[in-house]
């Protein structure tokens, strides 16, 4: 097979695998140097920006043949689709001649599992190991580890890479067994935890050799089994607290040709996966709790925003006072970020919140106006009830196509 042709190929079939962001990479280039390749610490995404600039990685898989069965894969071992695979000196040379030609920031490579675990992990090893030896690559590269794979396999991974990550895939141990038979979900943790104690121990000796300096992430796939958000958050709380992640990814479930009656045959609305990343943002960097965004089972809501439905569903909290309140309770406020609460906290030193300094600060004007309170403004519907409020404030329906194929068209 011809290498565009596999090209074609294996990077179609690592589509489905969101987690390949880099934040937290460290600032690292061969400026002065011998070598290539930079990383500014920065996000890469394989995506356009609004001005056609190409902020890309190289996303593929090494090979999409797999000896597991995972119903709701398309490179299951029973699924009909073409195969193919890189050696490691393609993958190799593939990503040395697309960054010299500017078409990539670095590389995400992860693999379906061939012959065992270990012989796999070998393979992604060898293709970091020779970038970073033989080319002196220092761009980003982000590597996915095979859970069953020997520890000392995992430790010269993340020796090369900048980020590993462990793919849990269904935030339920049952669903785990239902659906990826193969896999085990202690394994998985295992393989998380080998991860976490050397981040921990490069931080207890600074000088010890670089591991994983972007650290870790996972995955789970939204729809593809009956879990709701409330178990889905819950397992990514435990996560992050567990084994000191540095992003859950969510894939909202793509329904594959030819599926397995095990899986479903139509896909979650995409909006279901956009509020888990914003409550999954909220658990991160607000001080949010799962308990607290999601205190009973089912699905976060789709007309509102979970910070605003948390709001709406305590409005014992509001509203609230931006002159006296603290910082976490101010960014909690629909409407304002992290970083205006800090700017509001530090203009307040100075003297007294007015309504204009919100608008100057480019708050959501329309979402803040019923929660707060300032030196020259209070809520006129501030004994509003929530079911008003949340009609307001609701985000606007989207009208439906008829015939979606001819618009496309």
């Amino acid at each position: 097979m011809e290498l565009n042709d596999k090209l074609e190929i294996l990077a179609d079939a690592a589509k489905y695998d969101a987690s390949c962001a880099s934040s937290g990479a460290p600032k690292r280039g061969s400026e002065g140097q011998d070598g290539l390749g930079a990383t500014t610490g920065m996000g890469i995404c394989h995506s356009y920006t609004p001005d056609g600039r190409c902020v890309s990685l190289l996303k593929i898989l090494l090979t999409n043949f797999c000896i597991y069965d995972c119903q709701y894969c398309i490179n299951r071992r029973t699924s009909n689709v073409p195969r193919a695979r890189f050696s490691v000196e393609e993958v190799v040379k593939l990503t040395h001649d697309f960054y010299i030609r500017n078409y990539i920031d670095g590389l995400f490579l992860s693999s379906g599992i061939i012959q065992s675990a270990d012989y796999t992990m070998e393979q992604l090893v060898a293709v970091a190991r020779q970038l970073r030896e033989v080319h002196q690559f220092r761009g980003y590269i982000h590597l996915k580890t095979i859970p069953d794979a020997d520890p000392l396999l995992i430790a010269e991974a993340g020796r090369w890479a900048d980020r590993l990550s462990v793919n849990i895939e269904l935030p339920t141990h049952d669903s785990v067994t239902r659906l990826a038979p193969e896999k085990n979900v202690h394994t998985i943790k295992l393989a998380m935890g080998s991860i976490r104690r050397k981040l921990d121990e490069k931080l207890e000796e600074p000088k010890a050799p670089s591991f994983a300096p972007a650290g870790q992430s996972t995955q789970m796939i939204v729809g593809a089994d009956a879990s709701d958000d409330h178990t889905i958050l819950n397992t990514a709380e435990t996560l992050y607290g567990s084994y000191k992640l540095k992003r859950v990814y969510y894939s909202a479930f793509s329904p594959i040709p030819h599926s397995p009656k095990s899986v479903p045959l139509a896909p979650p609305p995409l909006l279901r996966e956009h509020r888990l990343y914003q409550a999954d943002f909220l658990l991160r960097g607000y001080g949010f709790t799962a308990g607290e965004l999601m205190p009973q089972s089912g699905n976060l809501a789709l007309d509102v925003d979970p910070k605003l439905a948390w709001a709406l569903d305590n409005r014992e909290h509001f509203p609230l006072d931006l002159n006296r309140a603290d910082e976490t309770m101010i960014a909690r406020v629909p409407g304002i970020g992290i970083r205006n609460a800090k700017r509001i906290v530090d203009l307040r030193r100075i003297r007294r919140i007015r309504w204009e300094d919100l608008s100057r600060l480019r708050c959501s004007m329309k979402k803040l106006a019923p929660f707060i309170v300032t030196a020259d403004y209070k809520p006129a519907q501030g004994a509003a009830s929530s079911h008003l409020l949340r009609r307001h404030l609701a985000d606007a329906p989207e009208q439906m196509n008829l015939w979606p194929e001819l618009q496309a068209a």
